[in-house]
C-alpha cells in the first residue's frame, strides 16, 4: 500500500501536474494540502476519471485538504481538527481507506513570528498532539500525513542562516513535533533515511530548486500498530522541477500487506 502526501499549492492550477503524477506513480492513497478552492470548485470529476475517489474540505483562496483513494471511496471520519469549534480554517480531514485511518494535515505556517499567526500555529499543534494521542491509544493503524510546516532538525534544512527567524525552524514547533513523536509515532522518511539531507519543499525564490536549497516540511507519521509494515519511503523529487510545479514534491511511504 503506497500512501503519499502532496502540498499541491492550488489544485486547479496544478491539476495537469497532479494527474500526470497520479498516472505515473499510482499511489493508493494521496493526502493533498493547499487546495486553494471552494468545495464546489474541487476537480472531483477529473480526479474520478483518473481512478480516484475523494473526500475534501475546501476554502476560498487559502488552505484546503483532501484525501484521494485509488479505486475506492475514502470513508470520512472527521472534517476538522477537534479542540476549537471557532476555528474555521480548512486544515484537517480524516478518512478510513482499506483498513487504515488516514489524516491529511496542513499545519499553520506561523509567519511572521512572534505574533498572532505564530500563536495560532502553536495552539493548532497542541490540538493535533491531543487528537493524535487519542488516535494512537485506539491501537488502530493510523497515518498522519501532510505539510507540518516544521523542519524538525537542522538536518531538514539546507545549511544557511537565512531562515533563522522563520517560524518553520523555531524551537517551539520543533519541540511540539518531538513531543508528537514521543507518543509512539514513527517519522517514516527520517527513520528509513536517518542521515540523509532529504527535502520536500523548495521556495520559488533565488533558484532554490536549482541549488537544492530545500527544507523537509512534509511528513508521514505512522502509528505503532502499523510501523512494522513500513517498507520504504521517499520523495518524488523530479515533480518539483516540472513546468508550473508546486513548490513541494510528493512524499510517499510503502506499507506491506496485513
Amino acid at each position: 500500500m503506497r500512501i503519499a502526501t502532496f502540498n499541491i499549492n492550488n489544485v486547479n492550477r496544478r491539476l495537469a501536474n497532479l494527474l500526470h503524477w497520479l498516472e505515473e506513480s499510482e499511489p493508493d492513497v494521496v493526502c493533498l494540502q493547499e487546495l486553494k478552492c471552494t468545495d464546489a470548485a474541487f476537480p472531483a470529476e477529473a480526479i474520478r476519471e483518473a481512478g480516484y475517489g475523494a473526500v475534501w474540505r475546501g476554502q476560498k483562496t487559502w488552505n484546503g485538504v483532501a484525501i484521494l483513494a485509488r479505486g475506492a471511496e475514502p470513508v470520512p471520519t472527521r472534517r476538522a481538527l477537534p479542540g476549537d469549534p471557532s476555528d474555521r480554517q480548512s486544515r484537517y480531514i480524516e478518512a478510513a481507506v482499506n483498513g487504515v485511518l488516514i489524516a491529511s494535515i496542513y499545519l499553520p505556517n506561523g509567519n511572521p513570528q512572534p505574533g498572532p499567526k505564530f500563536d495560532y500555529k502553536l495552539a493548532w499543534f497542541e490540538r493535533l498532539i491531543a487528537h493524535a494521542a487519542e488516535l494512537e491509544a485506539t491501537g488502530v493503524p493510523v497515518v498522519l500525513a501532510g505539510d507540518y510546516n516544521v523542519a524538525p532538525t537542522p538536518l531538514d534544512i539546507y545549511e544557511t542562516p537565512s531562515w533563522d527567524n522563520d517560524a518553520l525552524v523555531q524551537p517551539a514547533p520543533r519541540e511540539a513535533y518531538r513531543r508528537l513523536l514521543e507518543q509512539g509515532w514513527t517519522d517514516a522518511l527520517r527513520t528509513l533515511q536517518p542521515e540523509t539531507r532529504v527535502y520536500t519543499f523548495w521556495h520559488y525564490m533565488r533558484q532554490r530548486w536549482q541549488r537544492n536549497a530545500g527544507l523537509r516540511l512534509d511528513h508521514l507519521l505512522v502509528s505503532r500498530s502499523i510501523a512494522p509494515r513500513l517498507r520504504a519511503a521517499g520523495v518524488d523529487r523530479e515533480v518539483r522541477g516540472r513546468e508550473d510545479a508546486s513548490d513541494h514534491a510528493p512524499v510517499w511511504i510503502e506499507l506491506a500487506g496485513h
